[in-house]
């Protein structure tokens, strides 16, 4: 046993160790540089846009990118800070400080290994698509406004929170805008849309941020142009190792950012095996989701404690990754020593990079999140699907992730649980039952196979699940069509499976006919429900030999009892 679960929980990357040779290493060290420079960037803007320092989200990136590729399920997958949890953080910063992120971000790590070790990871993929893609659209114009005032270069006030209020402000102060900002802010889009036409293999964000940072160098030394603002102005970079940091947790800090923590284990959980699936399909190789989920619950617990946020596997670096030949966990090792290499001796550099051309970038990451085609292709699939998706996405742009993916969960089981009632029918027969076209036989034969009825008898047939979304609807039902039988046989051969709520519906109706002399049978139990069906009272109410496994035996019994009945 516990070889077994010492087995489901093996890191890919000691698997892969195990055929690794050179070819594999020169392919992993030249993918994981590549993957090292275009993480760069990136980490800086999404620790900006988060409500942090840029050195926190490289220091993220190095953490995060080494014990995701170290534990991690996926041969692949890099991990790292995301677009995705920009507005999460930046929420819990405005709320309760950089303290209150870190002890959010260790609890969400602590969910996130639960989940791994009780298995979770297979359900997690089971998440609505509609909820997805209406938070990650919702993720993707939230962060989209909030670089506007970098990407025009405006003059504001302090930003409010709110989504409206931020566009009142913006629209209120848009006679400041910087023509110079604004120009390099374009130019920064334009590169990185227009590289991979030139070449795949250089990141156009890299490009742009070079090119970018050159040209606002010369213009703030050598013309008049001295009101472009740059990482320098407005943060301190720190290029030293991370002290390690105590993380202040008791039941109080627990009970306050408990809903916080939840949408960063949830958003991360969904973040990481998206990632990890469509690597599946692009290398043929399978990811252990459970794994998965460990490796990032034990990265966002020790992450915090060096001044990291919340990190989760990449879709885009990830792919970026496997273009470029990455085929083992040692790339995402190697891409995290390359970003650290990088924050000791060139992080001093980081600080003329202008504000602009990070929005600019930003801007290019929130509409590669938007999924608008995805979006406007679900809005189509009916008025349910257009509920759900439209709920989440207002809901994340209007209020915050937390709510959106609460009430958005909450609507896609309601839908779910209406389209599963609706799919269970119940049908009634008196008389005779043709049985010449189902597949439940006595003799082997069916073709013309007739069963008939004793008078008095009535027989139900459910066919789909008996859950609590069904149960009530089938006593009303038999109300309704039935009249005051001798014997009510009850078919279940369609049922697969059936719950609490189920056999209390089912308990009822057995002590309720029993107390109005009307004998119950139960026809075609299958083994899973029988055995449920054990645990409850109804086999003492109605007799265990009256719980039949198939028609024929439940007809037979019935002319007993009608016959006993009789020479009563």
């Amino acid at each position: 046993m516990q070889l077994s679960f010492l087995k489901d929980f093996q890191p890919s990357l000691f698997l892969s160790l195990k055929t690794y040779n050179r070819e594999k290493f020169t392919a992993d060290l030249m993918a994981g540089i590549i993957v090292g420079i275009v993480a760069l960037p990136l980490a800086i803007a999404f620790g900006i846009s988060s409500g942090v320092t840029p050195e926190k989200g490289i220091i993220t990136a190095v953490i995060a990118g080494f014990l995701i590729s170290f534990l991690g399920g996926s041969n692949v997958q890099i991990g790292g800070p995301t677009g995705a949890f920009i507005v999460i953080v930046y929420g819990i910063v405005e709320r309760h400080g950089v303290e209150g992120l870190a002890i959010a971000t260790v609890l969400a790590g602590t969910m996130l290994v639960l989940m791994g070790f009780l298995k979770l990871g297979t359900v997690i993929k089971f998440i609505p698509y509609p909820i997805v893609v209406g938070f990650t659209s919702g993720i993707a114009l939230t962060i989209f406004s909030t670089q506007m005032k970098d990407f025009f270069g405006l003059t504001t006030p302090k930003l409010p929170s709110d989504f409206f209020s931020k566009w009142g402000v913006y629209l209120q102060c848009f006679d400041t805008l910087n023509w110079i900002v604004l120009a390099i802010g374009v130019l920064s889009v334009a590169i990185i849309f227009l590289t991979p036409k030139i070449s795949k293999k250089i990141p156009g964000s890299l490009i742009a941020i070079v090119l970018m940072t050159v040209v606002a160098y010369l213009l703030k030394e050598y013309t008049n142009f001295t009101n472009i603002e740059t990482i320098g102005d407005r943060f301190v970079i720190n290029s030293q190792l991370p002290e390690m940091e105590p993380v202040g947790i008791n039941l109080e800090t627990i009970r306050l950012l408990f809903p916080e923590a939840f949408t960063i284990a949830m958003l991360g959980a969904i973040e990481s095996l998206l990632s990890a699936t469509v690597a599946d399909g692009v290398t043929g190789y399978k990811h252990n989701s459970n794994m998965e989920l460990v490796a990032q619950g034990v990265t966002n617990i020790i992450t915090p404690f060096f001044g990291g946020i919340p990190a989760t596997g990449a879709i885009a670096r990830t792919m970026t990754n496997i273009n470029n030949g990455g085929r083992t966990p040692v790339a995402g090792i190697i891409h995290a020593v390359v970003l650290l290499l990088i924050l000791l001796f060139l992080g001093d550099l980081t600080k003329h990079i202008p504000m602009a051309c990070l929005a600019g970038v930003l801007v290019v990451v929130s509409y590669n999140m938007s999924e608008w085609r995805s979006f406007l292709a679900l809005a189509k699939q009916g008025k349910s699907t257009l509920a759900v998706l439209l709920t989440t996405f207002v809901l994340t742009v209007v209020f915050d992730l937390t709510i959106a993916i609460e009430v958005g969960l909450i609507l896609a089981i309601f839908v779910f649980l209406k389209r599963m009632s609706e799919s269970t029918h119940i049908s009634h027969t008196t008389g005779k039952i043709d049985l010449s076209k189902e597949m439940e036989s006595h003799s082997g034969n069916l073709d013309n196979e007739t069963l008939y009825l004793p008078k008095g008898v009535e027989v139900y047939e459910i066919d789909g699940p008996f859950f609590f979304g069904i149960a009530n609807k089938f006593d009303e039902k038999m109300r309704e069509i039935g009249e005051r039988p001798n014997i009510r046989i009850i078919r279940m051969r369609k049922v697969p499976f059936i719950d609490s709520t189920g056999i209390r519906n089912l308990e009822t109706l057995c002590r309720n006919s029993a107390k109005e002399k009307i004998q119950v049978i139960l026809s075609g139990v299958n083994s899973d429900v029988r055995k449920s069906l054990g645990k409850s009272t109804i086999p003492a109410i109605i007799n265990d030999e009256n719980i039949c496994s198939n028609i024929h035996l439940a007809v037979e019994r019935s002319k007993e009892l009608d016959s006993q009945l009789k020479k009563g």
